[in-house]
């Protein structure tokens, strides 16, 4: 019998493609798990454009648990343990995947949680090379954009690009020059997901709205 599993899921590029990965390896998707922070600074927790985490659930088909959480740190852990919870009485999980890459601090505290209530906990991305991990996502057809910079040199203009080839060129040289994580593992930059193998149709994204200064901008999307 394949084990259904549960995506921890923030609608970008890493929770999006391990939950590919698990696709592939032959798991079941049995839901979407989303935390909704009011707390934009969260210790755990993507917060741009989390909440359009619903049109990428309706074009991949997929149930969509929200959990909502004030972000006060370690308290918002006991918010999405509530959430798994109800994932895995409603639609029988055996497990949970995340899109960790090395953020210990992130994957130790899922694994916590998964560990008490005595499910998998699934890491597809775990000590990926950051570099391969970006061309594999442009290889098998990902259109991902930049939905927020929070690190020196990425400014406004970073908004919205898609993470293509020449991105991911750009930046190399930047971690070369200033010690940036290519994939953003660091929180230089977060990213949503506009089409990918797993949706049924591509998301159109028909407007935004910037907001920030120096080197720490959002880009709130309005799609259809």
């Amino acid at each position: 019998m394949t084990m259904k599993l549960g995506i921890l899921f923030s609608g970008g590029k890493d929770s999006m493609y391990a939950a590919w990965l698990a696709r592939k390896r032959g798991y079941e998707i049995g839901c979407l798990i989303s935390v909704f922070s009011e707390n934009k600074e969260s210790y755990m927790f993507h917060t741009p454009n989390i909440k359009l985490v619903k049109d990428q659930a309706r074009v991949m088909g997929l149930p969509l648990i929200v959990v909502r959480t004030e972000g006060k740190k370690e308290e918002e852990l006991k918010d999405l343990e509530k959430g798994i919870l109800k994932a895995v009485g409603k639609y029988g999980l055996g497990g949970i995947v995340t899109g960790a890459v090395s953020s210990v601090y992130q994957a130790s505290r899922v694994q916590k949680i998964c560990n008490g209530l005595g499910i998998e906990c699934f890491n597809p991305l775990w000590l990926r090379d950051q570099v391969e991990l970006l061309n594999d996502l442009i290889k098998d057809k990902f259109k991902v954009i930049v939905s927020g910079v929070f690190a020196y040199p990425l400014d406004e203009k970073w908004l919205g690009r898609e993470i293509d080839n020449e991105f991911v060129r750009e930046m190399v040289k930047l971690k070369e020059k200033y010690k940036v994580n290519v994939a953003g593992e660091g929180g230089e930059y977060e990213s949503f997901v506009v089409s990918c193998p797993l949706f049924k149709k591509k998301l159109e994204v028909i407007g935004f709205n910037d907001s920030g200064e120096g080197n720490s901008w959002r880009r709130e999307l309005e799609l259809r």
